[in-house]
């Protein structure tokens, strides 16, 4: 039987436009757990949708801060939600300039439009303050994270934290997409950046949260269990 997994997300409030633009690409509310119905950017495939979204829609739309884990011995639920809300009580929020839709690779997500050193070193010191809550890889999920190539950094990185891109290896995105067909990189890139300038206005994205995600089995998919307001 396995057992649940956490993840630490950046998710925007649940009455942002940022929350409803991505929740409604991909089909699905994280908070209340229930399937939407697609907003399918302007010239894509109605029916191909809900397949070039599956992958992202198991996790809900957020930003990984730290990734998907299973709970160390001897630490429970309560004991990680009660660390969550002090945590956060203590911090300070991080202003982005705002965020612009980007093919990385194979799949399309909202990234920072600017780098921004503040939010690397938010999201590395919130990885290394719960690094005591998580259980070690399972050799199946270790070799699973081992099939992607890796540089030496980040096969350590794997190592101490569990999940490669974390550091200097950090990249904030949002995804919006699963792996697509090269051919479909380019065009589902500029429905969603059109679909996404008519849904915000072109503004800082403040983040002023983090959320607890909670995936019960391995084939269901990660809720929101709850969110920490920061300071």
């Amino acid at each position: 039987m396995s057992k649940p997994r956490y993840a630490l997300y950046f998710a925007p409030a649940a009455d942002s436009a940022l929350w409803r633009f991505g929740s409604g690409t991909l089909g699905y509310d994280a908070m209340t757990g229930k399937d939407l119905p697609f907003a399918v950017p302007e010239g894509c495939d109605a029916t191909d949708w809900p397949v070039l979204t599956a992958e992202p829609r198991r996790y809900g739309f957020h930003a990984t801060l730290k990734a998907p884990f299973e709970l160390a011995e001897g630490r429970s639920e309560e004991g990680l939600r009660s660390f969550c809300r002090n945590y956060a009580a203590g911090l300070d929020g991080v202003t982005l300039p705002g965020l612009s839709v980007a093919a990385l690779g194979s799949f399309v997500a909202l990234i920072p439009s600017e780098p921004s050193d503040a939010l690397q070193r938010f999201a590395f010191a919130l990885v290394q303050a719960f690094e005591p809550f998580r259980a070690p890889l399972s050799e199946a999920d270790l070799a699973r994270r081992l099939k992607s190539p890796l540089t030496p950094a980040q096969h350590a990185y794997l190592q101490a934290y569990g999940y490669p891109y974390v550091g200097d290896a950090f990249r904030f995105h949002m995804t919006l997409t699963g792996s697509l067909p090269s051919e479909h990189v380019a065009p589902v890139r500029q429905a969603l950046e059109a679909a996404h300038a008519a849904a915000m206005p072109a503004a800082p994205v403040r983040l002023d949260r983090f959320a607890l995600f909670r995936q019960d089995r391995r084939d269901s998919r990660f809720r929101l269990v709850d969110s920490y307001r920061l300071g």
